[in-house]
């Protein structure tokens, strides 16, 4: 598993550690993790789908802007997300551009976790480390 929960890092919240050998890796896989809190992906069907673009200077403050778009696509939108395409760039600043799929929150067919309402800066790092990039991410729930 690429990523792994941190039960005692947070207690009225969720948190998680993740790690990837590229930071589309590391960014899915965030992803994954956030939506893992939510429900259980797999039984989650990819039949919508969205595309993502966000820039910012600070590929941590990207991993935050990135997790907070999706968490406010399922609020707006009522959709639970499984399945993330993600593609970053540096130039000047980080680039992302990503496909994501999933399809609209169904309480009869989704098995629900708890929602997630924000994503927070507690505790929230990004890093590389040697040849792999390592997140920390703390949910409000």
């Amino acid at each position: 598993m690429p990523y792994r929960y941190l039960e005692d890092i947070a207690t009225a919240d969720a948190a998680f550690e993740v790690e990837g050998k590229t930071l589309e890796e590391l960014f899915r896989d965030a992803a994954i993790a956030t939506f893992e809190v939510m429900a259980d992906t797999g039984t989650v069907k990819p039949e919508v789908t969205r595309e993502i673009e966000l820039e910012n200077e600070d590929v941590d403050n990207l991993l935050f802007d990135w997790l907070s778009e999706l968490v406010y696509l399922k609020d707006a939108e009522s959709l639970i997300f499984s399945r993330f395409d993600v593609n970053i760039r540096k130039n000047d600043a980080y680039k992302l551009k990503a496909t994501v799929s999933g399809e609209p929150i169904n309480q009869r067919e989704h098995s629900l976790r708890s929602d997630v309402k924000a994503v927070t800066y507690h505790m929230f790092e990004v890093k590389k480390t040697g040849e792999n990039w390592t997140a920390r991410v703390v949910l409000d729930i």
